[in-house]
C-alpha cells in the first residue's frame, strides 16, 4: 500500500486576479508560506518517505518549505505540473468568462479543450500514470506530492470513480492536503481538502 498526500501549493499573489497557469514569477505570499509551514508540521510525524513537486515557482517554493521540515530532498516532475491554460494564461477571469469557448470548458470538462492548451483528460492521464509509477517505486511508503488544484482534482475524481464533469464538486483549496491510498488491487480516498489551521 502506498499513501499519497496531494498538497496544493500555498496562496500566491495573483489569486482571484488572473489565471496564473504556468506563468513564470508566481510566488507565494506570506500567508501562502504560513499555510505550507502548517502543512509541514501536520506531516512531520507521518513518516513521509519521498517528496515530489511540480517545477513551477509556487510549487517549488512550497516543496522547499516541506523539504526543510521533513528532511527530504525535493524531486521535480513535469507530469504533476499545472494544467496548460494555453491562450488563457495570464488573462483576467472577467476576460476569460467573456470568451464564448469558456461556456463549454466550464460545463463539460470531459469534452472541452482550452484554446492552445490541454484537456482535462490529458491532465488526468498524466497524473494517474505518475501515481502508478510512484506506487511501484514506493511500495509500502508514504509519498508527498506538491501540485496544483486542477491536477489534484483530476486525481481525486479518478480515485472516486467520478466523471470529469463532476470536477467542480470537489474543493481543493490552496495549502490543503488530500490523501489517496493506493493498493495493488484498489484505491481509496482517505481525506479531501484538509487545511491546517493558521494562528491568524
Amino acid at each position: 500500500m502506498t499513501v499519497f498526500h496531494l498538497i496544493r501549493h500555498g496562496e500566491h499573489g495573483l489569486l482571484g486576479k488572473v489565471l496564473a497557469g504556468r506563468m513564470p514569477g508566481v510566488v507565494l505570499t506570506e500567508r501562502g508560506r504560513a499555510e505550507i509551514a502548517a502543512v509541514a508540521e501536520r506531516l512531520a510525524e507521518d513518516g513521509v518517505a519521498a517528496l515530489y513537486a511540480s517545477p513551477l515557482e509556487r510549487t517549488r517554493e512550497s516543496a522547499e518549505i516541506l523539504s526543510e521540515r521533513l528532511g527530504l530532498p525535493v524531486q521535480f516532475r513535469d507530469d504533476v505540473i499545472e494544467l496548460d491554460y494555453g491562450e488563457w494564461t495570464g488573462t483576467t477571469f472577467e476576460a476569460i468568462r467573456a470568451d464564448p469557448r469558456w461556456k463549454l470548458w466550464s460545463s463539460a470538462r470531459s469534452l472541452a479543450c482550452i484554446p492552445g492548451g490541454e484537456t482535462m483528460r490529458e491532465v488526468q492521464r498524466r497524473v494517474v500514470e505518475a501515481l502508478l509509477e510512484l506506487q511501484a517505486r514506493h511500495p509500502e511508503e508514504t509519498v508527498a506530492i506538491v501540485s496544483h488544484g486542477d491536477v489534484i482534482r483530476a486525481a481525486l475524481v479518478f480515485a472516486l470513480g467520478m466523471p470529469l464533469d463532476f470536477y467542480h464538486r470537489i474543493e481543493v483549496s490552496q495549502g490543503s492536503v488530500s490523501t489517496i491510498r493506493l493498493e495493488p488491487n484498489s484505491i481509496r480516498v482517505v481525506r479531501i481538502n484538509e487545511r491546517p489551521r493558521l494562528s491568524n
